[in-house]
């Protein structure tokens, strides 16, 4: 592929960069510019997102796209969980398109329907409307934490018991209130997404099913749609994540990576640093 080519990763809700396991490196090793952006309320303390709203984060990639997209022949974009949704509204936002680049969803939640959403999950946006009851109310980040992998889920366990600040341990649920706005935006804009978008989806995601994946695929014109058939929500780090990965490069337009056998080693790849 000639020409300089970028993309802007953008994180989930409470996460960082590592939200995206080795996708920074995979593509910075194919040879794109990556570019990473910590949403506001991320990268401090949970308490810092109760004041948050969508607006900012959508702010915050408008402003930065706009600031790389002339420097580049093409930059994708590419967002993960919450992200996915911050990218689907960006790429409608800013008209984003086949000259512009590309667009990735990441494990998408337009639907909270996944197989361990808690029964009363319906009930939070009647929890939204009581004063203060919202930004106390924590959503705690339990096992299995997004991952099928059992080595994996040890080592991001072990990161959140020693307080490791990769992703928060709960979020207040006043912040999830942002996300189903993003949701909505997201809904309701798919359809004038012009960009050839891929949409990555584990069957067995915990947080969100297939109908997510098969909404986009049925509203943005030029959608490709990967099941994977051996994670769980944080696919990037998952047991698919190479499959994950040489999705992305294909449909970038690159070559596959060179696949790690050793079990250890790829656990390492894996793993948050």
């Amino acid at each position: 592929m000639s020409g300089r080519v970028g993309a802007l990763l953008i994180h989930g809700l409470g996460g960082t960069q590592y939200d995206l396991g080795s996708m920074h490196k995979i593509l910075a090793k194919a040879g794109v510019e990556t570019h990473a952006i910590t949403l506001a309320g991320h990268g401090t303390t949970p308490e810092d997102l109760a004041g948050v709203r969508a607006e900012q984060w959508i702010d915050a990639v408008v402003a930065q796209y706009r600031e790389l997209q002339p420097q580049y022949d093409q930059l994708h974009i590419m967002g993960m969980c919450m992200g996915a949704l911050v990218a689907l509204v960006l790429a409608e936002r800013v008209q984003h398109g086949p000259a512009q680049g590309k667009l990735v969803t990441l494990a998408p939640p337009i639907y909270i329907d996944g197989w361990s959403t808690p029964w009363y999950a319906a009930l939070r946006k009647l929890f939204y409307f009581i004063p203060g009851l919202a930004t106390r109310m924590k959503v705690e980040e339990g096992e299995p934490f997004g991952i099928k992998n059992t080595l994996v889920r040890a080592v991001v366990k072990a990161k959140f018991e020693r307080g490791d600040n990769f992703h928060y341990r709960w979020v207040p649920l006043i912040c999830v209130k942002q996300v189903d706005r993003l949701r909505g935006w997201a809904m309701a804009g798919a359809k004038n997404i012009k960009a050839s978008a891929l949409v990555v989806h584990a069957r067995e995601d915990e947080l969100t099913s297939l109908r997510s994946a098969e909404f986009l695929r049925e509203q943005i014109a030029d959608t490709r749609v990967v099941v994977l058939e051996n994670s769980y929500h944080m696919i990037c780090v998952d047991n698919d994540r190479d499959q994950v990965a040489n999705s992305v490069l294909e449909f970038f337009g690159y070559p596959p990576q060179e696949v790690r056998v050793r079990r250890r080693e790829r656990a390492a790849a894996a793993a948050p640093e």
